[in-house]
């Protein structure tokens, strides 16, 4: 069953789904399923996520800034518009060099 506080067929813009905060890294579900879900975390410039291993199959696309997203200790430079795909287990962390918004889709195959 879907999870979800927004109605179907209402019109929202993804980026303001949350907002920035100093203290840490915000995380809004936009909705989930037991097979994955739909996320959009906002970082200040200079928060991260430690290293950590993906749940799911992930889509990581940014809306606003730039990130440092590393697999397997290999660092991809992502800007607003771009994203990456990232398998099942793999190990990633993630950092803004800028204040940025990414949204988080999560597959469970």
């Amino acid at each position: 069953m879907l999870e979800s506080g927004i109605k179907f067929g209402e019109v929202r813009n993804l980026a303001s789904q949350t907002e920035y905060s100093g203290d840490r890294v915000q995380f809004n579900n936009i909705f989930n399923t037991s097979n994955g879900g739909v996320s959009v975390v906002a970082f200040s410039a200079g928060q991260r996520l430690d290293t950590h291993t993906a749940p799911a199959e992930l889509m990581v696309y940014v809306l606003e800034g730039e990130i440092e997203f590393t697999i397997s200790d290999n660092p991809h430079t992502l800007v607003a518009g771009q994203f990456l795909l990232v398998g099942e287990g793999v190990r990633h962390s993630v950092s803004a060099t800028s204040d940025a918004k990414m949204m988080l889709v999560k597959v469970k195959a």
